[in-house]
């Protein structure tokens, strides 16, 4: 089978799993879990690299670690989550990142 080299990258299959390890092995957490379908997927991540940071320059960083990922569509959609371990242990009840789970179980 042919085909053109823009849609090859799109049969790699990116997993949750995939996501998690290039995360930490491109930043320092304290907290990291991803969830996702092979397209969709959400991501939890606790860092203290997010200090002092605005939401868009935490989302900034965190597509850099991914890079090729996200400009090659391997991840078509990323949810975000993102807090520094301050703001993580202030939060009164925890927060979860199962939305994904549920919806590709029905």
């Amino acid at each position: 089978m042919f085909l053109a080299p823009q849609y090859r990258n799109n049969l790699i299959m990116m997993t949750p799993e995939k996501i998690q390890q290039q995360l930490a092995q491109g930043m320092v957490t304290e907290h990291l879990s991803v969830v996702g379908d092979g397209r969709h997927f959400e991501a939890l991540i606790v860092s203290e690299a997010f200090s002092g940071k605005s939401r868009v320059q935490r989302h900034q960083r965190v597509f850099q670690v991914l890079g090729d990922g996200m400009r090659d569509e391997m991840i078509h959609a990323l949810s975000l989550k993102t807090y520094t371990p301050q703001e993580w242990a202030a939060q009164a009840v925890p927060v979860q990142i199962n939305n994904l789970q549920k919806s590709a179980k029905n």
